[in-house]
């Protein structure tokens, strides 16, 4: 595919806060969107060129958002995977349907990063109540259950700290007798995340980690520096791209880390899309992590993902959203609402980056 002129469209799949930032940093490239979402009036559908209002396997929106479209991407990884393959039939779609494959079954990810050579926390595969009491019996008793599809923010999850005897009864069962995976707990220090990108080129561009802080399951605030040794950041950015090769990516993703008293790393996650720990780019780089994956799946040259500022972005969730107004009045702070018309618990309503000098 040669680069797309200004004037092109990009179909997006999804029409959620990323939606809503990628069609904002295509429209300042000169692109135009259409955002295919059940939802009419969604936050993306608010900033984009036009919507169609169509389920995300809905062949019909799905033909009309082929044809509308001169490139198609998604802004989340539950995108149905025969969607995403019947659309790359005729049409470019970035990142590749096999990125979406490998990211919504966690134990597919699990087995996919062993294969690229990056470590993981141990894990089973569940598929009975007798697998998941052998499973913890093997792993001391403790770690976490996952449904391998879908679920996030914390979602579809139960923990268990030294647990025995009965305390898995009924537990497979009252989970939806879904296929399960078991993930040992790891002894890490910190969180971290590499948000980096890949062009049509094969060549890529990482941005710095940011340490994360979680609330409830659900990402509460990203700070960059990561306080992290130079050997932490070069191993996480070295397993991020090989990462991007072993999936022929084109496009951005999001890859969470933990990180061991060492200083080494182990995989927790991949998220095929621009991710909630890189909303600080938009802030303290030239170049966002928004605009990067414009540039990728637009066969652009990507951008020099420096940073010129120190941050912390914050996400504001459920009623927080009320504290915009005191926000407004700080200097060095970058505030961005979603549009969204309800706050409800747990429903990320925004965020906020407040800039410091660099250190």
């Amino acid at each position: 595919m040669s680069t797309l002129p200004p004037g092109a469209t990009i179909g997006i799949i999804g029409g959620g806060q990323l939606g809503r930032m990628l069609a904002m940093a295509a429209a300042r490239l000169g692109y135009r969107t259409i955002v295919l979402d059940p939802q009419g009036d969604c936050p993306a559908a608010q900033v984009a060129n036009a919507q169609i209002v169509a389920a995300y396997d809905d062949a019909h929106g799905l033909a009309r958002l082929g044809t509308a479209s001169d490139v198609i991407t998604y802004e989340f990884e539950n995108v149905p995977v025969e969607a995403a393959r019947s659309l790359a039939a005729n049409h470019p779609v970035y990142p590749p349907p096999r990125a979406l494959e490998v990211a919504q079954d966690r134990l597919t990810e699990k087995e996919f990063l062993n294969r690229a050579g990056i470590s993981t926390a141990p894990f089973r595969a569940i598929d009975s109540g007798a697998q998941l009491a052998e499973a913890l019996d093997l792993m001391g008793g403790s770690g976490v259950l996952k449904t391998r599809r879908l679920g996030y923010d914390g979602k579809g999850q139960k923990v268990f700290r030294d647990a025995s005897g009965g305390q898995t009864d009924g537990v497979y069962e009252g989970m939806g007798a879904v296929p399960l995976i078991l993930e040992g707990f790891v002894p890490f220090a910190t969180e971290i995340s590499v948000v980096a990108a890949r062009g049509l080129d094969g060549k890529s561009r990482a941005f710095d980690p940011a340490e994360n802080l979680h609330r409830g399951g659900i990402l509460k605030s990203s700070t960059v520096p990561a306080k992290v040794a130079p050997q932490t950041v070069e191993a996480a950015r070295t397993a991020t791209l090989r990462i991007l090769d072993a999936l022929d990516y084109v496009g951005v993703i999001g890859v969470e880390f933990f990180v061991l008293g060492d200083g080494s790393v182990i995989a927790n996650e991949i998220a095929p899309r621009v991710h909630n720990s890189g909303h600080w780019t938009e802030a303290a780089c030239t170049v966002s992590q928004f605009e990067q994956h414009i540039r990728a799946i637009c066969g652009l040259p990507l951008g020099d993902p420096k940073r010129h500022s120190d941050c912390v972005m914050e996400n504001l969730i459920g009623d927080e959203v009320d504290q915009a107004r005191a926000l407004h009045a700080e200097p060095d702070l970058v505030l961005h609402l979603y549009g969204k018309s309800q706050a409800r618990p747990g429903r990320k309503m925004g965020h906020f980056t407040r800039l410091t000098a660099r250190a």
